[in-house]
């Protein structure tokens, strides 16, 4: 669907909007405002990273907007965010998306009807920044989801499903953080082909914002990782503790018990009266200098 959000006859220059275009239809506008035809192709390509070009009078940008409303398994870039692409030069500006974008209809609602964005890049720019302000909500969530995996880590018992989450929470992470540094590429080329503007410059602070709880969130979920696999460790480890206790005990009297066990008719202690609680005495005797071994060296806890 093609619409156009500002017009030059109200503004100081046109916003068309193309949502879920077909490849005719974007060929169309192309050529109508003679786009290159290689940035048309990665237009196309929903699957594709934030990125920066500058083609003759016409700038290109590829950001990524948060989409919360998919499956809360979602861990990598194409199913956490979806895709906008921006042709901008100082008469126009295209916006190219396949899902609906309601940020755009509210940016045209503040900003641009009220005329308090001049130019097609201080449009661009609070594009990007709106982008950008999708993952904070997102990443505060994940924070105090991350909490609350802490507390059953440390304060519960911890199940097969908290870890499982606990990894999809860091992939989340991961990827969110993979798209705030791309995005940070695009900010400085925006600095460098439109000078600071108050505008921009908050814009770089919301990205450092967004893009120091992701890197927290990722080293947050790694630490509980390791945390969580020292733990199981540890359980581990005092499993085959108790166990080697439990062989260290029987392994001699169970040798004890073998020999005596195998009845050959000229083992002369097979008729001995004494020998019965003789060999108890024996194995009494061998179990307690394991057990004050093991006092001594401090392993009878």
């Amino acid at each position: 669907m093609q619409q156009e959000l500002a017009s030059p006859t109200k503004h100081a220059f046109t916003w068309l909007d193309l949502n879920d275009p077909s490849p005719d239809e974007l060929n169309k506008v192309a050529k109508q405002y003679d786009l290159y035809y290689t940035v048309i192709k990665d237009c196309l390509e929903p699957d594709h990273l934030p990125k920066f070009e500058s083609i003759g009078p016409v700038n290109f940008i590829i950001t990524r907007i948060y989409n919360p409303d998919k499956d809360t398994d979602g861990d990598t870039i194409q199913e956490l965010s979806n895709k906008i692409a921006i042709f901008y030069s100082k008469e126009f500006i295209i916006t190219v998306h396949r899902s609906s974008q309601p940020v755009l209809d509210e940016i045209k609602n503040r900003f641009v009807d009220p005329g308090h964005c001049g130019s097609t890049s201080e449009l661009t720019i609070r594009i990007v920044r709106w982008v950008l302000n999708s993952y904070i909500d997102p990443g505060l969530a994940l924070a105090k989801e991350l909490d609350d995996y802490e507390s059953a880590l440390f304060l519960g018992k911890p199940t097969k499903q908290v870890l499982q989450q606990l990894y999809y929470l860091k992939r989340k992470a991961s990827s969110a953080k993979r798209i705030l540094s791309l995005t940070e590429d695009i900010l400085h080329c925006l600095q460098r082909s439109e000078g600071d503007s108050p505008v921009l410059q908050d814009t770089l602070d919301l990205h450092l914002k967004a893009r120091t709880i992701y890197e927290q969130l990722e080293e947050a979920a790694t630490h509980l990782l390791t945390i969580y696999l020292s733990m199981a460790s540890q359980r581990t480890n005092e499993v085959m503790r108790v166990l080697t206790v439990f062989s260290a005990f029987f392994l001699p009297l169970t040798f004890i018990v073998g020999i005596y066990g195998m009845n050959f008719e000229r083992m002369p202690e097979l008729t001995w009266r004494y020998g019965y609680p003789t060999t108890l005495l024996v194995m009494i005797g061998v179990a307690g200098g394991i057990y004050g071994w093991f006092k001594r060296v401090g392993m009878r806890d």
